[in-house]
């Protein structure tokens, strides 16, 4: 919902967002900014590509995509651009590059917004990719940054205990 970041806020955000480890310093990730200008040219992409992928979509998951095109004041697409044959693992690169993602989330928080990264079958789909990213490089996720239109529930999150443990070293025998 409106308003969403300013050009400059946006570009702090993205600053922040960008302040991720980064082992080697490789930067495995890109951001690409898709303007409010532009989202009927997304809107007709993700209409063409469900066309080719699914030519019998139901109308409700065309319109859904057209709505999602649209979604939001602001989008950022997050790309992930390892380098294959580096001594960096690719494993590590993908954290990097997921790391720069939720930096981003909590970036716009900060300042105020709301935040969602979503996937869905654009993040998958070649002729959404292709329109993206470069060789080698796959879609993270699509984030959305605007103002809540009405105050955020908190989600079910785990115990703490099923996810937090204290290591216990091995026997010796």
């Amino acid at each position: 919902m409106e308003p969403g970041p300013s050009d400059a806020q946006l570009n702090q955000i993205l600053t922040i967002a960008a302040r991720t480890p980064d082992h080697g310093q490789l930067v495995p990730y890109r951001f690409v900014i898709v303007g409010r200008e532009q989202r009927d040219s997304l809107a007709e992409l993700y209409t063409r590509a469900l066309s080719v992928a699914e030519p019998e979509a139901p109308e409700a998951k065309v319109e859904k995509a057209i709505a999602n095109a649209r979604a939001a004041p602001a989008l950022v697409v997050l790309i992930c651009s390892p380098e294959p044959d580096h001594k960096i693992p690719v494993s590590e690169q993908e954290l990097t590059c997921g790391a720069a993602g939720m930096n981003l989330l909590h970036a716009a928080t900060a300042l105020g917004f709301t935040a969602g990264w979503v996937t869905g079958w654009p993040a998958t789909d070649p002729i959404v990719s292709s329109a993206f990213c470069g060789e080698g490089e796959r879609i993270a996720g699509f984030l959305y940054i605007g103002t809540p239109a009405f105050p955020l529930e908190e989600r079910a999150r785990p115990e703490l205990d099923a996810v937090a443990v204290r290591w216990s070293p091995p026997t010796t025998a």
